[in-house]
């Protein structure tokens, strides 16, 4: 199947690659995050200084929080659980009064969640909800190559391919691709090839060759 035509380099990355931490992971950009991201670099433009991001598991919500955080001055609040209400109803007025950038990230927008304090719930349903998609094909080829690049292990693009074919399209199956092959090779000594993909990655039920002919027919 050929490469999507779409890729993390075609996307410019709106926030400032410097304002990552040393010890994050590369943030990827594609077709499911390049519109939040856009929104997110400019909150000086946001209708409201306050914004909601929404995200599967593993989707690196989290690391664009810091990277926001870095670059805006702003507040985030990771996990609308992370805090009681009334610290997030406190964080609403604070942003509002100080005119600085709050963004709450969550896997569901706030009609989801259970808030009992009406003052709060009101305030959150008229935040813009920003949301993270599942991963394309060009997407996860670019997240694995990059993931193992800062680990420091050369994989090839045809082992990407390879492994794209084969794959559930979510998030969090990419990371434990990574992370599973990552062990793997430490603990055989091998470079990670199609041949030590397959084999590893068949057995813990991370690809099946049965999604082959389902990606060429979506393609």
């Amino acid at each position: 199947m050929p490469r999507g035509s779409a890729s993390a380099a075609q996307y410019a990355l709106p926030l400032d690659w410097s304002a990552a931490g040393d010890n994050d992971p590369p943030l990827v950009v594609g077709a499911c995050n390049a519109e939040a991201l856009r929104y997110l670099a400019e909150p000086a433009g946001w209708p409201v200084r306050k914004t909601v991001l929404v995200g599967p598991p593993r989707s690196g919500r989290s690391l664009i929080g810091r990277v926001f955080a870095r670059s805006s001055g702003g507040r985030v609040i990771d996990g609308p659980t992370s805090v009681t209400e009334e610290a997030m109803f406190h964080a609403w007025n604070a942003a509002q009064a100080g005119g600085f950038p709050l963004l709450i990230i969550a896997d569901a927008a706030p009609s989801a969640w259970n808030i009992s304090l009406p003052d709060l719930r009101s305030r959150l349903a008229a935040m813009p909800v920003l949301h993270i998609g599942e991963p394309d094909d060009s997407y996860a080829r670019d997240y694995i190559e990059a993931q193992f690049a800062q680990r420091g292990l050369s994989v090839g693009g045809d082992v990407a391919d390879f492994i794209v074919r084969r794959m559930h399209r979510s998030h969090a199956s990419l990371a434990e691709i990574v992370d599973v092959l990552d062990a793997a090779s430490l603990a055989q000594g091998r470079p990670i090839g199609k041949r030590l993909a397959g084999t590893v990655l068949r057995a813990a039920g991370l690809i099946s060759d049965d999604l082959v002919d389902q990606a060429g027919a979506s393609a």
